[in-house]
């Protein structure tokens, strides 16, 4: 039985198909948007990432759900789409940051790791026997006297934003931080404003057990999680802030 010319460009190997679509980096970027919804936000002094870890059953233990990563001191990722794939990505930017610590003896710009993070990603679509990552990440870092929001895709194109959101509630996110974001933010406002994002994209159910939250403050420049407890006290002051604005 003879294939249909354009089979053949939608299977395992990437190849150009007669139009110049790529099927597998659209697979790939659309495992990103089934995945569970991650934003970042900058603010005037840090930049923080959140996203919503969907528990699916009430058996699971939601600490075991890991979206957010510390990458280095000065930089920490969120991720979308399929977390094995992720955390080959966030082994390798680990591997990179640290070569450049003892090449160097400084710690790695943030863009110069999102685009060798980026580059490794381009390679798995150009050759024959391998698949593209499916996964989107949020790399966040602090540098001298800025903070830096990057977007990679699967397909290895980068971009850097102030506010920006991956996943499944990609589009509810941006409406928000289309119609709200501010480039005065203060880190506290900034972290309610990506709480509301997710609220939104969630359709309320955003919690403290199901969310994660990664923050870096200009003054120390240091990536850390936040407990569930600082997480459950920024919920309720989104929540309490939503319930005012209701009743105006």
């Amino acid at each position: 039985m003879q294939m249909a010319p354009q089979m053949g460009y939608d299977r395992a190997i990437t190849v150009f198909s007669p139009d110049g679509r790529l099927f597998q980096v659209e697979y790939a970027r659309e495992a990103v948007r089934r995945g569970t919804t991650a934003v970042g936000v900058k603010a005037v002094d840090g930049v923080a990432v959140l996203v919503d870890k969907r528990i699916t059953s009430r058996l699971m233990e939601p600490k075991s759900i890991e979206k957010i990563f510390q990458i280095d001191t000065h930089i920490g990722a969120a991720t979308s789409g399929l977390v094995a794939d992720a955390r080959i990505l966030i082994d390798r930017a680990r591997v990179e940051s640290q070569i450049n610590r003892l090449v160097y003896d400084e710690p790695i710009g943030v863009e110069t790791l999102a685009k060798k993070i980026c580059d490794f990603k381009q390679q798995y679509t150009q050759y024959g026997g391998v698949r593209p990552f499916g996964t989107a990440l949020l790399i966040i870092g602090a540098e001298e006297d800025r903070t830096r929001l990057f977007e990679t895709d699967p397909s290895g194109a980068l971009l850097e934003y102030k506010a920006t959101g991956i996943g499944a509630g990609r589009a509810a996110v941006m409406e928000v931080f289309e119609e709200k974001y501010r480039e005065d933010l203060k880190m506290e406002e900034a972290i309610i404003l990506g709480l509301e994002a997710l609220n939104k994209a969630s359709e309320g159910k955003v919690e403290a057990a199901t969310t994660e939250i990664g923050v870096i403050r200009l003054d120390d420049r240091k990536f850390f999680k936040m407990t569930e407890k600082e997480e459950a006290e920024y919920i309720e002051r989104m929540k309490a802030q939503a319930g005012e604005k209701g009743e105006e």
